[in-house]
């Protein structure tokens, strides 16, 4: 085997999202600048700070997957299950016996089967222990949307999960990425998948005043980078890519979409949920990526920003991007699409990734909405409100986890 490492690239994705059932009606809106942001309608909210939220809405689970099997999961596993069987058709991809030997999945997820934890946290107050749900544990546990992808549709190969909480996704793809690399798998389906807007996990955020209370118009809560920003709205959804090693993607005749060519990783070891206002750490995460791929700085069209709308992670970011960049930070767009998503925490850089993928192959990049009074301290070019006509060859994707998680990757239009 050569020592060379292997090139991976992406054949195919799916999502489901705040704003559609999959990647083609999500980015159609994105790309119009729609929110995804309403009032929260899964449950009574009245209590909470915070009642707006990037809901999954009119989506059954029971009309795309076997109904027994349904029963079986959470939400969060439910969502990945479906986005991975929209990957696998995307890239057309057939998993024989042979090819479920080195065919494997990555996905991340911040929390896990919260609802399931919810449900049955009550059930074991109100009735007692005997009544639990046997399968609690096995549906709240965050490898869960890992072991079901695999189930679902028979992976043999590599199977895993992170949990690096708002970095999960992108953590993900990336482990997925090394995985090929260095040859201990063809395939890799990754990504990420969260399903934390319920009562439990948005009084949670709330009480940390982690998210936005701008409760009179949702549409205009998400904010990032803009002065009158006041938290992160919560969204919920998934998004899984097809990576594959690119003589395996030929030998099929597979549509190659793009390349991944780096993966950087840092950790903060500042708070547990802040980021250090530096951007230090953030900043290696970038420049770790940008090595790999064998990329300066000016070589990169696109920065998916983490950009969440809170007061200091922006600035961080911000400081962050200046530090990687250097003179360049100034002219490189930057956008962050959780102004129309939320923040989808674990499934946050999953689908990021694949607005990174469509920047590139649509020659399109997204705004960062509501960005009507840019704060001082933010001051690089957003892409305000409406999406920019460009030539992405080279597009990066930022996720940043409570904890000091901050990972970077990379995609790079594929050439020969």
């Amino acid at each position: 085997m050569s020592d060379t490492p292997r090139r991976v690239v992406v054949t195919g994705s799916g999502m489901l999202s705040p704003l559609g059932h999959d990647v083609p009606s999500t980015w159609r809106r994105l790309i119009a600048g729609e929110s995804g942001i309403t009032s929260i309608t899964g449950f009574d909210a009245s209590r909470i700070a915070s009642r707006v939220a990037g809901e999954v809405k009119d989506f059954d689970p029971v009309e795309h997957l076997d109904k027994r099997a349904a029963r079986r999961m959470d939400p969060y596993a439910q969502f990945a299950v479906f986005a991975a069987r929209q990957a696998l058709t995307d890239a057309g991809l057939e998993i024989t016996p042979q090819a479920a030997l080195r065919t494997g999945a990555v996905v991340g997820s911040g929390v896990g089967g919260l609802l399931t934890f919810q449900e049955q946290t009550r059930v074991l107050l109100a009735k007692g222990p005997e009544r639990v749900n046997p399968l609690f544990i096995p549906m709240m546990i965050p490898n869960m949307a890992a072991a079901h992808v695999s189930l679902d549709l028979g992976l043999k190969g590599p199977v895993t999960a992170v949990c690096t909480a708002c970095a999960a996704g992108s953590n993900a793809i990336g482990d997925a990425f090394e995985i090929i690399r260095r040859g201990a798998a063809d395939v890799m389906l990754a990504g990420g998948s969260e399903a934390a807007v319920n009562e439990t996990g948005v009084a949670a955020f709330a009480a940390m005043r982690a998210l936005s209370t701008r409760n009179d118009a949702p549409e205009e809560a998400s904010r990032p980078f803009d002065a009158g920003r006041d938290g992160f709205v919560i969204g919920e959804g998934a998004g899984i890519l097809v990576l594959e090693e690119l003589e395996h993607a030929r030998a099929r005749g597979a549509r190659i979409v793009a390349e991944v060519v780096g993966y950087g990783m840092s950790a903060d070891a500042f708070h547990l949920t802040l980021p250090d206002e530096t951007g230090e750490a953030q900043a290696r995460a970038m420049t770790l990526a940008l090595e790999q791929a064998g990329l300066a700085p000016a070589d990169v069209d696109y920065v998916n920003a983490h950009g969440t709308a809170t007061i200091s992670g922006d600035i961080a970011e911000t400081r962050a991007v200046k530090l990687a960049f250097g003179e360049y930070a100034a002219r490189v767009p930057v956008s962050s699409t959780k102004s129309m998503t939320g923040h989808l925490l674990g499934g946050a850089g999953a689908i990021e990734a694949v607005f990174c993928i469509r920047t590139i192959t649509d020659g399109v990049i997204p705004p960062t909405t509501n960005l009507t009074d840019p704060d001082p301290e933010c001051d690089l070019d957003y892409v305000p409100n409406e999406a920019r006509k460009a030539d992405v060859r080279v597009a990066m994707s930022n996720s940043f986890g409570f904890g000091g998680h901050d990972i970077s990757v990379i995609f790079r239009r594929f050439e020969e």
